[in-house]
């Protein structure tokens, strides 16, 4: 389903995605595809479209192209209970092979919750040892990441917010984070946001009220001005979606 040519792909994934959404609905569960190819060790998987420049031309993996899947699992549910049932039944189904907690950890949708994170990342750590094999190409231009190399880039800041100077194997960093976030309060998760925050402040040079943004007395102000459902969706201390709530203060900030 995800190798060949982008247009393969993309008719691929499109018609899963309509044939799992039938599934749903008729039995509630989803099941794996009848046809599963091997990928070869040392093989290069495109993790991002901004890594496609070298793959262009050729059939390639296309992880990142699963997310294509969503447009498709949407379609025939009508209720917003529904929809969101029927996507915590397909995150649940995907973490539980190793291609899912893959896509999972590398473009995780919403809600990026710190109990949610928690366990996208725990999925992938129980496939650890089989994502070894292949390489993945991400952001970085012909780069070839191993899967330690992948995870510490998207992740390192995150695993530094919640376990500063923490252990040098990303893997065991990772497994000692997880824990932590499985079992935090909304106290631990404030303290992680607040660790992450500075570094992403002086990370990008975008933000035009960076005073404010790395003053500790108005980012606590700010979150504990959140509802609840806000907080948690980047509780996790997840680099992304920081950065966003910190563009949306940034913008608030410039308005008055």
């Amino acid at each position: 389903m995800l190798h060949g040519s982008i247009g393969a792909i993309r008719r691929e994934v499109r018609a899963k995605g309509q044939g799992w959404a039938r599934e749903y609905l008729k039995t509630g569960a989803f099941t794996l595809p009848r046809r599963m190819l091997q990928v070869p060790p040392g093989e290069p998987l495109v993790m991002h479209s901004a890594a496609e420049f070298e793959f262009i031309r050729r059939s390639s993996w296309r992880i990142h192209m699963f997310g294509d899947v969503f447009m498709s699992l949407d379609e025939g549910v009508s209720s917003e209970d529904e929809h969101q049932r029927m996507r915590d039944a397909f995150e649940s189904f995907c973490l539980s092979t190793p291609w899912g907690a893959l896509c999972y950890a590398v473009s995780p949708p919403p809600l990026r919750s710190a109990e949610r994170m928690a366990k996208r990342l725990a999925a992938l750590l129980r496939f650890w040892n089989v994502l070894r094999s292949p390489r993945y190409a991400y952001r970085v231009p012909d780069t070839h990441h191993t899967i330690d190399g992948l995870m510490d880039y998207i992740y390192r800041k995150m695993l530094e917010a919640w376990c500063p100077g923490g252990p040098a194997s990303v893997r065991e960093h990772m497994a000692l984070t997880v824990e932590r976030m499985s079992r935090a309060t909304r106290e631990d998760c404030m303290e992680a946001v607040l660790r992450v925050i500075p570094v992403l402040v002086e990370a990008d040079t975008e933000f035009k009220h960076r005073e404010e943004l790395s003053d500790p007395g108005f980012l606590r102000e700010r979150l504990a001005a959140l509802p609840p459902k806000d907080f948690e969706d980047f509780s996790s201390a997840y680099k992304y979606t920081v950065t966003m709530q910190l563009a949306d203060w940034d913008r608030a900030l410039g308005r008055h």
